[in-house]
This record gives C-alpha cells, structure tokens and sequence, in this order.
C-alpha cells in the first residue's frame, strides 16, 4: 500500500503496490479513460493510447507539458512519459480482483518523499473512484497528512524538493 523508493541505474523508482476489488478491465478503463483519470490523475490527460502516441497534460496550476506513450497491452500494462518521468502501470489478476502496481522512475531523488505522498493520495483516490465512495479527488490536506511519513521513511536526501507551487504533490 505505501510506496517503496529504489536505486534504478541512475535514477530513482517509487513503486506502489494496491490490491483491488476490481477486475483488471475495471482498473485499465480508471487508467486510461477521461471521465474516471480525473478523479485521481494530477491533472488532464488527452491523447491516443498507442505506441507512440502523443500525450498532453494539463493542471489548472502548471503549465502544460507532453509525453509518450511506451507500451500499451490491456488491460495489463500501460507505460508511458510524464514530463521527465517514466510511469508505468501493471495490472495483475487476484482472484476476483487484481494488483495494481504503479511504478515511476524521474531523475532526481530529492523528490522522493514529494512524489511519494502525491501517489499515495492519488491511488487512495483511485480506490475511492473504483469503489463509487465520495468524490474520489484527493486534497492538500491529504498530501500534507502522508508527506511526513515519506520524509520520515525516505531520508531528508530524498525530501530537498518540495510542491510544486498551487499543488499537492
């Protein structure tokens, strides 16, 4: 359920692991369909899921920025560039439900612990989407509630760098 943070090469991964009460086609259409990625993705995504494809994202707060799509096989693994960083989703069946695990690799440790408590709430998120419980979006509040523990768990090595300013996370 937390996120793990790991040497990749050069780079960093944070890697997150969620068992849901979903099948794997549930989970791929909250990941890759707009009405359901606004309830938990850090912004809009627009674009094709294919190999290749161009994607844009947009935050209210942020300018906008581009990616990549790098591998699509549903409903089990999408892979694609978020600015600098690599996110990668795996879906695995479990029963009557599946394994989510989310993995993002991005060049500088020092944002870490940021990253980390951004995921975090953003997967909670997911899970309230996916459930239909509340509103699914996650809050500051939330993000200020587990950065700590991030910061605690990681090292100050990887908390130097914190919220984007306007953002959660």
């Amino acid at each position: 359920m937390n996120g793990e943070l790991e040497q990749a090469g050069e780079r960093w991964r944070l890697r997150f692991t969620r068992s849901l009460r979903h099948s794997p086609e549930t989970v791929w259409r909250a990941l890759t369909e707009p009405e359901h990625l606004k309830a938990w993705f850090p912004g809009e995504i627009t674009g094709v899921w294919s190999v290749g494809g161009s994607l844009t994202f947009r935050d209210a707060d942020l300018p906008a920025f581009t990616g990549e799509v790098r591998a699509v096989e549903p409903p089990h693994l999408l892979e694609y560039t978020w600015g600098t960083d690599l996110l990668r989703f795996e879906i695995a069946p479990d029963g009557d439900g599946c394994t989510l695990t989310l993995l993002d690799t991005f060049d500088e440790r020092g944002k870490g612990a940021r990253d980390a408590a951004g995921w975090h709430v953003c997967l909670d998120a997911l899970e309230r989407d996916l459930d239909g419980v509340g509103t699914g979006a996650s809050t500051e509040d939330e993000w200020r509630a587990v950065h700590p523990r991030y910061v605690a768990k990681f090292g100050p090595q990887a908390a130097t760098i914190g919220p984007p300013e306007g953002s959660a996370g």
